[in-house]
């Protein structure tokens, strides 16, 4: 891609319907969030390569919260839309509805955020990405958010990092002293 392109945001939006079986259930009888995670990153792969055009990886997950159980019986519908891009690296919202058809009921059961990488399939190395043509005020909103999302990412990587390599590991041992755990003594 030599002058860089771009595309709207609607060109890649992706929706995934699928109907929760009797496999899919954990042994609470609920669905196995191991599943709902796969179409996660099903449609996050779906939607990023659509709009890049090309071969996509997961690079991280936002945190995940199951907000409500799936019901085996369910029909669960992904939605998934591109929020923000960088240079190689596009931001994948996704939220998560699960329907019962005999109550009538529909549950809000996941929102997450998918970081996905474009990637050369020869040399496996990131490629730039198309940007993003905002056409309303609600995908404009998402694209900073996203932004911020990637700076908190990258603060937090920093401040982790220096937490680590400054880490006194005799004074975090005494600040254990009240919570849930207890030190193993040979």
């Amino acid at each position: 891609m030599s002058e860089r392109e771009y595309r709207t945001v609607k060109a890649s939006q992706t929706v995934l319907k699928e109907l929760m079986v009797p496999s899919y259930a954990n042994f609470g009888g609920k669905v196995h969030g191991g599943v709902i995670l796969s179409l996660m990153d099903k449609i996050a792969y779906t939607c990023a390569a659509s709009h890049v055009k090309g071969y996509c990886v997961t690079a991280s997950v936002d945190s995940v919260n199951f907000l409500n159980p799936v019901e085996v019986g369910e029909l669960l519908t992904l939605s998934a839309s591109v929020n923000y891009v960088g240079n190689s690296s596009l931001e994948i919202g996704i939220k998560v509805i699960s329907e019962d058809f005999r109550l009538g009921i529909v549950k809000h059961t996941n929102t997450s955020y998918f970081t996905m990488v474009a990637m050369d399939e020869d040399t496996r190395a990131p490629i730039p990405v198309p940007g993003l043509i905002l056409e309303d005020e609600r995908e404009i909103k998402r694209f900073i958010e996203g932004r911020i999302r990637k700076q908190l990412k990258t603060s937090h990587r920093a401040e982790m990092k220096k937490i680590r390599r400054n880490l006194d590991l005799m004074t975090e041992i005494k600040s254990l002293d009240g919570e849930h755990c207890r030190l193993y003594k040979a």
